[in-house]
């Protein structure tokens, strides 16, 4: 069984965290969303087509969503009951507002025990109108800055380009280095930033609401050349048009295996813009044939091993998502990755991706190898980055 990532969505009142999360909701595709919050009432449960209570503080949002209402203590077992494979559920996204310290909860999900969990990024939502305000109220802003793996700028159609250019020059000094910077107003973003998108499949019998905004996004906001994300959702009004932000995606396959140090060094100088990282690697080590999915959101990194299928060809293959980046720049470093001999490697060139394995069952009982050569060592991860190791005391 595949384990549920869980993006946290971290943000002071007013900063947009509702209106992303009622975006993503809007615009998920077929994917099933479990949603943890605090209050229904700030989640547009009316406009989702509400089924009904599905469980104690928990309720359907249609489509196959749910939404429960928790406070901290109850957190862990609400993930335990949106994952039950009876939901289907895909993602978990927590609005953390009044829940916990974002670094808190972090140390709450690297932590879980439970194998159909798994931590998946925190996403910072900033109030560029707001910024300096922010700050001024809630001094812990910058410590919330420095553990984000993904910033969303909201607001941006509210401030002039001068104040923007400022106040991302303030964030690149506020978070750690070579977290992405994503700008967003009306709390629109591409949802394939933080996770996967389904296909919509045919509904059997009444249309639901998704199905109706999947018709008026057809037959109004085409561009003309059958493009077209899923930009607006009900409630948008005149604000219902494309996301400004554009982002670029490049798709990387490879035959020949990777070089897990090469590729490691390739994930620890990715841009600024690049912001999300998908697909499977082949590596090819002795005792580490089997296929790793790499997901990434901002800065924030995780391999899981997985077996292959029966007759799946040993390939690796990427898809990088972005803004500003250089698609055949991309390709040239994964290209230089490439391993031709990966059967002569040693286990301990495995060791830089083992970091970003998440293995809650035996951590206490397997401690971190010990390098034996200080030259060849794996340069440690940023301090920043929740994910090495998923040790919850550190």
């Amino acid at each position: 069984m595949n384990s549920i990532p869980v993006i946290v969505l971290a943000g002071f009142l007013g900063s947009g965290k509702t209106t992303v999360l009622n975006h993503l909701l809007g615009n998920r595709g077929g994917t099933r969303i479990g949603v943890v919050v605090n209050d229904f009432g700030s989640i547009e449960v009316d406009a989702m087509s509400v089924a009904g209570q599905v469980g104690d503080s928990m309720v359907s949002l249609g489509g196959g969503c749910l939404c429960c209402a928790v406070d901290g203590s109850e957190l862990d077992a609400y993930l335990e009951k949106l994952a039950d494979p009876v939901h289907r559920i895909d993602v978990i996204v927590i609005e953390a507002s009044g829940l916990a310290e974002p670094q808190e909860m972090v140390r709450m999900l690297v932590a879980n025990e439970n194998p159909a969990v798994r931590y998946g990024g925190m996403v910072q939502i900033v109030d560029a109108a707001e910024f300096d305000a922010t700050r001024v109220r809630h001094p812990e802003t910058d410590r919330h800055l420095a553990v984000a793996d993904l910033v969303v700028l909201n607001k941006t159609d509210r401030v002039d380009a001068g104040e923007l250019t400022r106040i991302e020059g303030m964030l690149a000094e506020l978070c750690a280095p070579g977290i992405p910077v994503v700008g967003a107003d009306h709390g629109r973003i591409d949802p394939e930033l933080l996770f996967d998108r389904r296909p919509w499949t045919e509904t059997r019998g009444q249309l639901s609401f998704e199905d109706l905004l999947a018709q008026a996004h057809d037959h109004g906001h085409d561009d003309g050349h059958g493009h077209g994300h899923e930009e607006g959702h009900a409630g948008d009004g005149d604000h219902a048009d494309h996301i400004h932000t554009v982002y670029e995606s490049t798709e990387f396959v490879s035959e020949q295996a990777l070089g897990p140090r090469r590729f490691i060094e390739f994930l620890d100088r990715r841009p600024a813009g690049l912001y999300r990282i998908k697909g499977f690697v082949y590596f090819g080590v002795p005792g580490h044939e089997e296929r790793y999915e790499v997901q990434a959101v901002g800065r924030f990194l995780r391999f899981a091993p997985q077996p292959w299928g029966r007759g799946e060809p040993r390939l690796t293959q990427l898809v990088l998502i972005g803004s500003g980046t250089d698609g055949p720049a991309l390709i040239r470093e994964l290209e230089a990755c490439r391993e031709p001999e990966p059967w002569r490697a040693g286990p301990e060139t495995m060791w830089g991706v083992l970091r970003y394995v998440h293995r809650p069952a035996a951590r206490e009982a397997e401690p971190e190898p010990e390098p034996a050569d200080p030259e060849t060592a794996f340069d440690p991860a940023p301090e920043h980055d929740p994910a090495p190791g998923f040790d919850p005391d550190t």
